[in-house]
């Protein structure tokens, strides 16, 4: 075994990789770039050395800064997590050079596998069945727009590198194919720095079944199960579990063998992922399933496949990289129980699930359960980097049994600051579909609103606690004293008593305050029974919790956050003044803008992009009227909030 091992990546990746190495007795080294120079990874491996600015490209993705790293470091081998560099045959074949292992496949199977074409047609020659589509060389844009009507729409767009759903465009109308391809091309440059596209047939109630593989250098492959990946949301996964609910044994063992043979067909070795996508209007059954990728790493998703099987998956890749052979063979591994595991995304579920970066205010997790994190009270979710926060992962005997713990756990999941999707997947793991198995890849979207996706008025009750909080720091005492019974035991003075008294009748007084961006007023009333709050009518919440971080409050109430400051009257006199300022709805980079000063623009047009966390997100024109003023320029770093442009309401010419 190793006895040292650099860690080429960074947040929960690079934390879980280095718990396995410590247990295996491994010296273990940390990189970081300028964003993460705080980061929970960085002190939890024995060593860290900074490898450059918060850009990735110019820090974790650079070949030559962590090559240099390893040396410094004198590291054995490196492990590039199940991101970043992990797919990167360039990268691996740096790695032999510079005298290190590299904890992967070898980067001829990397290559050969990276290109989603390209394996397809590896596929097909080894006998396994692929989706229907065009993976060839040509990449004009009107042949490839002739390819898509021979297949017949709906079709997908995918980039022949990369993974994660970025890039990826479902495409409904030959007249939107242009659009959706010019789009996944940009995305698909930015993310992975390659523009090669391939067309597929968009495969109806399609499932997302994925097969984890392992093989070693001495000939052996053997599967360990499947997992089905199928609830996602911009084709970006969200819950997955394993076994596949309906999954037979006769069907595992075929699709199993299918998935072996695409790592035997280019010699591969080291820890794989077969994805496939299967029909599911009448269930999983043989035949109705095809080859889409083969990820040649982990996958953010491996936990399931850990807790069903009992085996750490990290460790088995150091194992094999070493030079060992596999620890089981086929005939050996067993799949025990159930095992659901939830992406807990900074994001906010109600606002279309725009990214939430900044920092964490309060953070804890639920006892019992594993949890997958590199983030801890006090860490910042950067804008540059994905914006997962944590995975829970439950196991139980039965499915059933699973998704109980899954939803248990999350309801006593607390984190302040940055929005989450928490109170989204609570709704997930009690739809009773979900629950019953009748899922696909569309089930979220087509549930939005049901699952909490779409924008809710305030919680006034959790605005009005949050706004006791609010009122107690600023003028002394507690939330509930303000909010509930007006007494005050720090202050002896019978003048400083909050108690209501006071020579006439009762009174009341209101007070501006901003509730999740929103103005609203807090009505404080005086009288014999003390001093009470309210917004909107509504009492303070009494089941809720309030986090406080400089001038916010922050109100946590059945996994969803509401976020209070004391109004400032001169911003909010400009806001209503500006109401066609478009400001940037989170930190990001601006990619582009669509408009120039003086144009006239529709409701609903398109404005501008914002890059944030890996993903595009388009600004629209919330009225028709006059572009005023332009304050940003594409390639400029945005803070949320900043002002991009200003529209000036009025009907276009």
């Amino acid at each position: 075994m190793f006895g040292s091992v650099l860690i080429a990546n960074r947040g929960e990746i690079a934390c879980r990789i280095a718990r396995t190495a410590k247990r295996l007795g491994m010296r273990t080294i940390a990189v970081y770039s300028a964003a993460d120079a705080d980061a929970l990874h960085v002190r939890l491996c024995d060593e860290a050395y900074p490898i450059g600015p918060a850009e990735a490209r110019e820090s974790y993705l650079s070949t030559a800064r962590l090559i240099e790293a390893v040396q410094r470091a004198r590291a054995e081998c490196i492990h590039p997590g199940y991101g970043f560099l992990s797919e990167n045959a360039d990268f691996a074949e740096a790695c032999a050079r510079a005298g290190v292992v590299f904890v992967g496949p070898p980067p001829a199977a990397i290559r050969a596998l990276g290109l989603k074409d390209r394996a397809k047609a590896l596929m097909e020659a080894a006998g396994v069945p692929v989706v229907p589509g065009y993976h060839g060389e040509r990449q004009e844009p009107k042949f490839l727009k002739e390819k898509a009507y021979e297949i017949g729409y709906p079709v997908l767009i995918k980039p022949a590198a990369g993974g994660g759903g970025r890039g990826l465009r479902r495409v409904e109308r030959h007249a939107e194919f242009e659009a959706a391809l010019d789009a996944a091309i940009r995305e698909s440059e930015s993310a992975f720095g390659a523009s090669r596209v391939l067309i597929e047939k968009y495969i109806a109630a399609p499932r997302h079944i994925e097969i984890q593989i392992f093989a070693d250098r001495h000939g052996n492959v053997v599967h360990l199960g499947e997992r089905d990946c199928s609830l996602q949301r911009r084709h970006q996964k969200i819950v997955e579990e394993a076994p596949a609910p309906g999954m037979t044994a006769d069907l595992r063992a075929q699709i199993g063998a299918a998935a072996v043979e695409a790592a035997r067909a280019v010699r591969y070795s080291g820890a794989g992922t077969v994805e496939f996508v299967a029909d599911g209007t009448a269930g999983l059954r043989a035949g109705a399933f095809w080859f889409i990728e083969m990820n040649t790493r982990l996958q953010v998703e491996h936990p399931v496949t850990e807790a069903i099987t009992g085996l750490d998956l990290v460790e088995w890749q150091f194992r094999i990289a070493a030079g060992e052979q596999l620890p089981l063979a086929q005939e050996q591994i067993r799949l025990n129980g159930h095992a659901v595991e939830a992406r807990v995304y900074a994001e906010d579920a109600e606002n279309g699930f725009l990214p939430s970066p900044g920092p964490i205010a309060a953070l804890q997790w639920p006892a019992g359960i594993r949890v997958d994190a590199g983030v801890e009270a006090g860490s910042t979710i950067s804008a540059f980097y994905d914006p997962m926060i944590a995975k829970l992962i439950a196991h139980g005997a039965t499915r059933e049994a699973a998704l109980d713990r899954l939803k248990s756990a999350l309801e006593h999941t607390v984190i302040a600051g940055p929005r989450t999707n928490l109170c989204f997947l609570m709704a997930l793991c009690r739809a009773p579909a979900f629950r019953s198995g009748r899922i696909d890849t569309g089930f979220v979207d087509r549930n939005l609103a049901a699952l909490g996706g779409v924008p809710h008025q305030p919680d006034y009750a959790a605005a009005a606690l949050g706004a006791a909080r609010l009122l107690a720091q600023s003028f002394g005492g507690t939330a509930q004293t303000v909010a509930l019974d007006g007494e005050n035991s720090e202050a002896d003075s019978p003048w400083a008593a909050r108690d209501g008294f006071q020579l006439g009748g009762p009174r009341s007084l209101t007070v501006p305050v901003v509730v999740d961006g929103v103005s609203l007023e807090a009505t404080v009333s005086y009288g014999a029974d003390g001093i009470g709050v309210a917004v909107n009518g509504a009492a303070p919440a009494q089941d809720a919790q309030t986090f406080a971080a400089g001038e916010d409050v922050y109100v946590l109430r059945h996994g969803r956050q509401t976020r209070l400051r004391l109004a400032d009257f001169a911003a909010s006199a400009l806001a209503e003044a500006g109401e066609g300022t478009i400001v940037a709805p989170m930190h990001g980079r601006l990619l582009e803008i669509f408009v120039h000063l003086g144009d006239h623009v529709a409701a609903g047009q398109r404005l501008a992009i914002i890059e944030a966390m890996k993903m595009e997100h388009t600004l629209s024109a919330p009225f028709a009227g006059t572009v005023r003023a332009i304050a940003a320029a594409p390639g400029a770093q945005l803070v949320e909030g900043a002002e991009i442009m200003l529209i000036e309401r009025g009907e276009t010419r």
